[in-house]
């Protein structure tokens, strides 16, 4: 599967964002897909997952109740709706899929990536 991640943008504090994550290929309704951002001199870090259906999604600490993750698999494609952005949340954000597990926060776990997306939130 190939993976597009698209939405990011310059915001302020407190705004929201939506990112996409359009898949092409087959079986995307097989993968879970996950989100990670970095920021420069950091590590790749977790943000959220959602596996196939019916199973739950899991968020990082830091985004839980602020972030909403959910697929449309009648359109190969997988957003991560942002709320209340915060300064600290400045990074480019990566979409990933992987069929290996179904809610997994390790990078090396996902074995296909989208380019980045870059978000910034500064007043």
């Amino acid at each position: 599967v190939q993976l597009q991640a698209s939405g990011g943008g310059s915001v302020q504090p407190g705004d929201s964002l939506r990112l996409s994550c359009a898949a092409s290929g087959r079986a995307f309704s097989s993968y879970a897909i996950g989100w990670f951002r970095q920021t420069a001199g950091k590590e790749r870090e977790f943000v959220a997952v959602i596996p196939w259906t019916p199973n739950r999604a899991a968020y990082a600490d830091s985004v839980k109740g602020r972030f909403d993750i959910s697929r449309d698999d009648n359109k190969n494609t997988v957003y991560l709706q942002m709320n209340r952005l915060e300064p600290e949340d400045t990074a480019v954000y990566y979409c990933a899929g992987t069929r290996r597990t179904i809610r997994s926060r390790v990078l090396s776990d996902y074995h296909y990536w989208g380019q980045g997306t870059q978000v910034t939130v500064s007043s």
